[in-house]
């Protein structure tokens, strides 16, 4: 009698714990001032929530007050005392003062949490070096360095760059000698003076013709027949990689492994020497063919010999790496050599060159 007793106590004290057991949100702050940004320049600002609860938190629905606001939020459970963030990007195309709330819901309460998100969206602002570092002429732009990093067949990714216009007469940014695979466009297209454009860059990857890298200069011009100088390029880069998104579970199971003896090649030591040779071995832990389909490296100090690009399961091959001592330079940064293979843990294996 007394066992029984002691198990429906212990099934009521199980019951209990679950039913009190309940998750928390708790927000580090619900209003965020985002100060000055620049016109048509989306900004992002984060919200910090912690799960103070004794059970796992699940968001079911981040609904801004407008479109103008987009919101990423965590799909996943978070579990009690782990900590989250909700983000939200404002797109800044109207000028003036803004205040725009984010309706959160979730399984802590049946009533939702407010956010807010406030500021002042201008046409310049007292940092402009800040928000665009590189004079070019007379205008400014966010960067002039562009990198696509590592890009899947078939992704169409986009990056946006700002362009502050500091004279008083109207340009047209225009990108001159953009590859193929480059969509560029603009908005607005002629752009006033005072005001801050944005250059939309979309990468379409299917039209890229080999894995690895491809770098391109490409030259900004302000009014139609402009002509290229040093003064107004700009650097792109794309890193491309085989798509791996179709691959079956069996086939992902059975995929190459790609093995390195060593990840980096060290030459600081030639001991006078003009040509040194190391080599590093590669080989392949899978169940199938290892493919090396792209093989870079950087600077004219380098050559590389590799003896097969498509090494069978459970056997090797020598990647030889050879430096031309004469063609070293003492303020050039260590190379690197790129591997794209057709591995899915791992489709780029970089080698540092240490020099």
């Amino acid at each position: 009698m007394k066992q029984k007793k002691y198990i429906l106590a212990s099934f009521f004290l199980l019951l209990s714990t679950a039913f009190w057991a309940q998750p928390k949100i708790s927000f580090k702050s619900d209003v965020v001032n985002m100060g000055e940004i620049i016109f048509q320049q989306p900004k992002a600002v984060e919200f910090r929530l912690t799960n103070t609860g004794t059970a796992p938190l699940q968001l079911s629905s981040v609904k801004p007050s407008c479109g103008c606001t987009s919101v990423e939020w965590p799909n996943s459970a978070i579990a009690p005392g782990q900590s989250a963030t909700i983000t939200a990007i404002y797109d800044a195309q109207l000028l003036g003062y803004f205040q725009k709330e984010l309706e959160v819901r979730s399984n802590a309460s049946k009533e939702p949490s407010y956010l807010t998100l406030q500021g002042r969206v201008v046409t310049t602002t007292n940092d402009v070096e800040g928000n665009f570092p590189v004079e070019m002429g007379d205008i400014r732009l966010s960067t002039d360095s562009i990198t696509f990093k590592d890009v899947n067949r078939g992704d169409r990714p986009e990056i946006h760059f700002y362009v502050l216009n500091n004279t008083r007469r109207n340009i047209k940014p225009e990108l001159m000698h953009l590859p193929s695979y480059y969509t560029a466009t603009y908005h607005p297209e002629m752009l006033a003076g005072g005001r801050v454009g944005r250059i939309t860059l979309r990468l379409n990857s299917d039209q890229m013709k080999s894995y690895g890298t491809s770098e391109s200069l490409v030259f900004l011009s302000l009014h139609p027949g402009e002509k290229v100088s040093k003064t107004n390029k700009i650097h792109l880069s794309a890193t491309l990689l085989p798509n791996f998104r179709n691959l079956s579970e069996t086939e992902l199971k059975t995929a190459p492994l790609v093995v390195l003896s060593a990840e980096n090649v060290d030459f600081t030591d030639r001991g006078g020497k003009k040509k040194v040779t190391k080599t590093i071995i590669l080989g392949n832990a899978g169940e199938r063919d290892l493919h090396i389909n792209s093989i870079q490296l950087e600077g004219r100090a380098i050559n590389i010999h590799v003896s097969n690009r498509i090494i069978k399961p459970g056997k090797r091959v020598k990647l030889k790496v050879t430096l031309l001592a004469e063609h070293v330079r003492a303020n050039d940064p260590d190379p690197q050599i790129l591997l794209v293979t057709n591995d899915p843990t791992h489709p780029q294996v970089n080698i540092l060159v240490k020099k």
